[in-house]
């Protein structure tokens, strides 16, 4: 999911730490591995509104920070010179690809930095892996498909069910189960939602400020993900992010963060909002599958 490659927002200030590192041989250097996401230990599971379910990440990069000066953005894993020695402050945000953009590195705003106090040695390595937690005050709005859960069918031919495949199950990531759509030539597309009116879920995601909706995928077939938003007159569907298929070779468990940010605030009549999901078989395909999991709201 990570290469070697760095992404350095600030391209005149790496070339000029750069050109001093050559003139100075002595750069002491940080290395990150990889980010750890935690449960929040002052975060106590009060109700189901601050229950972040099962933690899964795909934190794919850090802003780092010396003493409130910004290094730069660097993709995960990394090791960089930098002309600091003696006792520092670093600081490291958790960032992720913006609604799967390469191209697009946020700070997450929902998880914490990391920061450390440190002694940085010329010529020496220090080696970090940051860890992160969801801040206290997140609310979370949850389909994890352990149980019953609040998908509804829709015009589609093909059905939203309840799997335990152990050739695609990762307890660490699904837990007992995950939520499947099998599409093939007959049944060769899906709509569905989260049931509307049914007092499931009914998300009264907040206007004109953070707001995004993560989903832990594998699948051999797009899908299209986005919410409903419900108003007096009816819903209207805002598709949002369509997820590309893998190679069926090579498919795995991933993770992706859509930024519901601007269709919340554009929806101003919106009385509350559904999860809703949109899949055609992909061209030149006879059969797709789709394993979607832990489908979580993420607002303050």
């Amino acid at each position: 999911m990570r290469t070697m490659k760095t992404f350095v927002i600030l391209i005149g200030l790496f070339l000029v730490v750069g050109s001093c590192v050559k003139n100075n041989p002595d750069p002491a250097w940080i290395e990150v591995t990889d980010w750890q996401l935690e449960v929040n230990p002052n975060s106590p599971i009060v109700n189901q509104d601050n229950y972040p379910g099962i933690l899964t990440e795909n934190i794919s990069d850090a802003w780092v920070y010396i003493n409130s000066e910004l290094i730069g953005v660097f993709e995960l894993p990394f090791k960089i010179p930098v002309l600091y020695e003696g006792d520092v402050e670093i600081t490291i945000y958790p960032a992720v690809l913006n609604n799967g953009i390469s191209a697009t590195k946020k700070i997450y705003p929902f998880l914490s930095p990391y920061v450390i106090n440190t002694n940085l040695v010329k010529n020496e390595i220090h080696t970090f892996t940051p860890a992160t937690h969801y801040y206290e005050t997140v609310n979370f709005e949850i389909i994890d498909f352990e149980g019953s859960f609040a998908i509804l069918d829709g015009s589609g031919l093909a059905s939203l069910n309840s799997s335990s495949d152990p050739s695609v199950l990762d307890p660490a990531i699904n837990g007992s189960s995950f939520g499947r759509i099998l599409l093939d030539e007959t049944d060769s597309t899906y709509t569905g939602s989260t049931v509307i009116n049914a007092g499931v879920l009914n998300m009264d995601l907040p206007s004109g400020t953070e707001v995004y909706l993560e989903i832990d995928y594998h699948n051999t077939s797009s899908i299209t993900a986005g919410v409903i938003s419900v108003e007096s007159t009816g819903g209207v569907d805002n598709p949002h992010v369509r997820i590309n298929a893998q190679d069926p070779s090579e498919v795995r468990w991933k993770k992706i963060y859509l930024d519901l940010r601007d269709i919340v605030s554009g929806s101003p009549n919106a009385q509350y909002f559904e999860f809703s999901f949109q899949a055609i078989l992909d061209d030149g395909l006879s059969s797709g599958e789709i394993n979607i999991d832990n489908i979580k709201a993420v607002y303050f």
